[in-house]
């Protein structure tokens, strides 16, 4: 099967997951207002959305409530989408969680996008009274009522930990027949599992190795699965793989690029993280991420290679999200954006596919066009070269 045939309607979208990861010696003001120039630089680059996370402790990602950042980030850009990536559904009551979504639903008019998952930093769990080994049926819990309150059901439900009677939402979403949702999913079906139910697309988030593409792969059949024996239907276009990847005009460019902040990254994963894209022991991050096929860090022409081979080893999916990470300064991570934009892009979305037709027929027809063009001068000329000689006479 050709990797073309592997996207969706022959076209890829393209955005970020933006946890974000911000090193401890940093500004955090000023760093949560980098990650809304990030956004702005990349809206006018052309990326289709972008997927916030919701934090509460580690220290390394700060953005505590996805919903008030986007509604800052929208009014900064115009045409990207905004997600929660995702909201930790055990952390809030279903009922208020729908009014603040559909709320950002409208103030983006329709640009908002909720995605939802368990919640993936044990201690933020901890720190709220909540045993780990609950969250996922939590998260079920708690989207099971969602997806009745933003359909606009009355919903009466009780379980042991919130309560709806009678709860019926005020003001329906500006997206109909609701506003996209997304259920991340990473190793664990229950994700997976939790999307199809629903009919939901589906946020792949744990890794890009080749027994994580299995994994992938095969939670995308669990919910395909999962949907038909709820009467649903779920498409690859909304299905997003995240991975990671840095690129720049040559690969040692892109190596000396993520100098400047591969470390302080892993080290987070190492010491604070529940799950560790850089485990513990590994010494040379660079090597164990690129080697594992974790991480892309080279050329354009590199990461569409690299972008083959994650649809070829999934099956296909509708969109590529890079996870956001700053392992560059700030120049060369806008540079690493543009050059993806400019050049890899165009790969998986065809947008020069005309061009290309338009060119080589113009080549192969140019001794044709070229020859006319000569002929026409030279009419002229004899025209003119006519035209002075009966004026002389």
């Amino acid at each position: 099967m050709s990797a073309l045939s592997l996207r969706p309607n022959n076209h890829m979208k393209f955005g970020i997951f933006l946890a974000p990861f911000h090193a401890m010696n940093e500004n955090p003001t000023l760093a949560m207002e980098r990650d809304l120039q990030l956004l702005q630089h990349l809206d006018g680059l052309g990326y289709d959305e972008a997927w916030i996370g919701e934090h509460h402790s580690g220290g390394f990602e700060i953005i505590a409530c996805p919903e008030l950042f986007i509604a800052t980030a929208a009014e900064r850009t115009k045409h990207i989408r905004l997600g929660t990536g995702v909201v930790s559904l055990p952390y809030h009551h279903p009922f208020t969680l729908a009014g603040r979504i559909t709320l950002l639903d409208h103030l983006t008019r329709g640009r908002a996008m909720l995605g939802v998952g368990p919640g993936a930093l044990v201690g933020d769990a901890y720190r709220m009274g909540i045993d780990p080994e609950n969250q996922r049926r939590m998260m079920n819990e708690s989207l099971d009522a969602l997806v009745m309150l933003l359909d606009g059901e009355t919903v009466t439900m009780k379980t042991d930990w919130f309560e709806l009677k009678e709860a019926r939402i005020q003001v329906p979403p500006f997206q109909r027949p609701r506003t996209e949702m997304a259920v991340a999913c990473a190793r664990s079906p229950s994700g997976a599992l939790a999307a199809g139910r629903h009919g939901l697309g589906m946020l792949s988030i744990g890794g890009t190795s080749d027994d994580a593409l299995a994994a992938h792969a095969n939670n995308w059949r669990m919910c395909e699965e999962a949907a038909a024996e709820n009467g649903h239907t779920v498409q690859r276009e909304n299905w997003r793989l995240v991975t990671l990847m840095h690129i720049a005009e040559t690969r040692q460019k892109a190596r000396d690029n993520v100098e400047y902040g591969l470390e302080k990254f892993a080290k987070y994963f190492r010491e604070i993280a529940t799950f560790p894209i850089v485990p513990a022991g590994i010494d040379n991050p660079y090597e164990y991420l690129t080697k594992n096929k974790m991480a892309l860090i080279g050329t354009p022409d590199d990461a569409i290679e690299y972008i083959e081979t994650l649809l070829e080893g999934s099956g296909g999916f509708g969109s590529l999200m890079q996870l956001a990470h700053n392992w560059a300064d700030w120049e060369g991570t806008k540079r690493s954006y543009e050059l993806l934009a400019r050049y890899v892009f165009p790969h998986f979305q065809n947008s020069n596919k005309l061009r290309d037709i338009s060119y080589d027929y113009s080549h192969s027809n140019r001794d044709v066009f070229v020859g006319r063009a000569a002929d026409a001068v030279q009419t002229e000329i004899d025209r003119y070269q006519e035209g002075q000689k009966g004026a002389a006479e």
